[in-house]
């Protein structure tokens, strides 16, 4: 109860401080989105490639605005900022900004089309593009003009052809051009960065879209479908509770989508976002196949391997962050994730109530006249409400995951009664007592940075601006805390320049920023 107190108190923080901006985000992606269908529409009345071409800046809009929402929330979230603290100079926001976009392309778009959304956009795309040539046509034929061919298919059509594989290659190979480039391009080509990754990603889930219908088309089309449900009409007419039990299963699993996977999918969203995710360590897999296939690895040219590690790493690097926070998730524990899914199910239900409770004040109405006019503007007061509250949640509940892990990792910090300690809490040896990895006051060994190194607690404590790393904890149990995060943050520093500890069996905490997940 603590836990869901806590997050309903950051919520309400984070709204009050926030809320306008909130505001004034999500309906700028709301109209941005609506114009863009409004725009493809026009250009999908003559060309479908053209048409579907624009279709990803109106997603895109939308998760501009989601990314800006959540960001604009990142300086009041205290735990987030005492492990990443906020970028200092105004250029590194703007390249975490884009960094974050392309980082939450992959698992907003995907997001967006399992729950439907994707589909009412390209309805809406549809409408418009028919509705162009319906009037195109009609002037065509008071003025003797030339007709356009009209029908769905002129609209939408974009399969499995060469066209549409050629845009998905040169999209991709346009995205990978510029991350190897990044730093030679001017800024400006960051925007064509982001365009090409919705392209090719938008384009891919079309596809994948298609080839499922196809697939689960054919298995309902078969014979063998048809003596299954007859067999289930048996099976309930006869044993009756069983058909109540099956008929509960159904419901119950339905029901969870909405009632948990969606929290899921916000908060793993945030998490790409973020960029902020713990990793446990990797097992180490063993055995005779995987021994076989590392001798393997190792007889290629080493010039055949880097370029192999290079694409599996460009390869594996968009699922990475979300790997990454679906971990993240899984070591917050059972107690704050069934939290923040009460907290999120009370958001849908207060969406579904609001929307309830308008459509009584408004009143009854004529459907045709009124109600097909007037309900987009009305109803919009429902998403107006729910989505900064929703976001809100949703950060405050990645607040508090992230707060789970600096307890965590002080219990692997030195106590105050450690040897070698000089002051409560303090991770550093003093001069008459040496740690094992120090070899003496005044001839620090790899393994023991100096405290003007970089890397250290100390070093870093020095270079950040005040206020940006603040404690979690308050006192000696702080500095503790503080240790035990710089402790692993040093030894993540380790594992980077090929240096081991004997330490087994920990978890590692890793500062990951987004622009490492794009």
């Amino acid at each position: 109860m603590g836990l869901v107190l806590g997050m309903l108190k950051t919520t309400g923080r984070l709204l009050a401080a926030h809320w306008p901006a909130l505001l004034a985000w999500f309906i700028a992606g709301v109209l941005a989105r609506y114009l863009v269908i409004e725009v493809a529409g026009f250009v999908g009345a003559w060309s479908a490639v053209g048409g579907l071409l624009l279709m990803p800046l109106a997603i895109l809009a939308r998760l501009i605005g989601f990314v800006a929402m959540f960001l604009v929330l990142r300086d009041g979230m205290a735990r987030l900022g005492a492990i990443a603290p906020l970028p200092p100079s105004a250029a590194e926001r703007r390249r975490a900004f884009v960094d974050a976009l392309l980082a939450g392309i992959l698992p907003f778009f995907a997001f967006y089309a399992a729950w439907g959304y994707l589909r009412a956009d390209m309805a809406a795309y549809s409408v418009r593009a028919l509705d162009v040539q319906k009037d195109v046509n009609g002037a065509s034929q008071l003025l003797g003009g030339e007709a356009v061919t009209r029908g769905a298919g002129t609209v939408t059509e974009l399969g499995f052809e060469p066209v549409t594989v050629v845009l998905i290659v040169l999209a991709f190979a346009g995205r990978w051009a510029w991350k190897r480039y990044r730093e030679r391009l001017p800024r400006l080509l960051s925007l064509a960065a982001v365009y090409l990754e919705a392209v090719w990603v938008f384009l891919t889930v079309i596809l994948l879209s298609q080839a499922t219908g196809w697939v689960t088309g054919w298995i309902a089309s078969r014979q063998a479908m048809v003596w299954l449900a007859d067999l289930r009409g048996f099976v309930a007419e006869q044993l009756v509770p069983i058909a109540w039990v099956w008929e509960a299963v159904e419901w119950l699993l339905g029901e969870l989508g909405g009632i948990v996977l969606l929290p899921v999918a916000w908060l793993t969203i945030a998490g790409v976002i973020y960029g902020q995710a713990v990793a446990a360590e990797a097992p180490r897999l063993s055995g005779e196949v995987v021994e076989r296939v590392r001798r393997g690895w190792g007889a290629l040219p080493g010039g055949l391997r880097r370029r192999l590690a290079d694409v599996w790493d460009e390869l594996t690097s968009r699922f990475r962050p979300i790997f990454r926070a679906l971990v993240l998730m899984w070591r917050a524990g059972p107690v704050l994730m069934g939290g923040y899914v009460l907290l999120a199910t009370a958001v849908a239900a207060g969406e579904r109530l609001l929307g309830w409770a308008i459509t009584r004040a408004v009143g009854p109405h004529d459907l045709y006249q009124f109600w097909f006019v007037a309900d987009a503007v009305i109803l919009l007061a429902v998403p107006l409400v729910v989505e900064p509250v929703r976001i809100a949640v949703v950060a405050s509940a990645y607040d508090a995951v992230v707060g789970r892990l600096v307890p965590a990792r002080a219990s692997d910090a030195p106590g105050p009664d450690a040897p070698g300690s000089d002051a409560p809490g303090s991770d550093a040896p003093g001069p008459d007592a040496p740690g094992p990895d120090a070899p003496g006051p005044d001839a620090p060994g790899p393994d023991a940075p100096g405290p003007d190194a970089p890397g250290s607690d100390a070093s870093m404590a020095s270079h950040a601006p005040s206020g940006q790393l603040p404690s979690v904890g308050e006192g000696a149990e702080g500095q503790v805390q503080q240790a035990g995060l710089g402790e692993h943050l040093e030894l993540d520093r380790e594992r980077a320049l090929g240096v081991t500890r004997n330490q087994v069996g920990h978890d590692e905490v890793e500062g990951l920023g987004p622009h490492q997940g794009a």
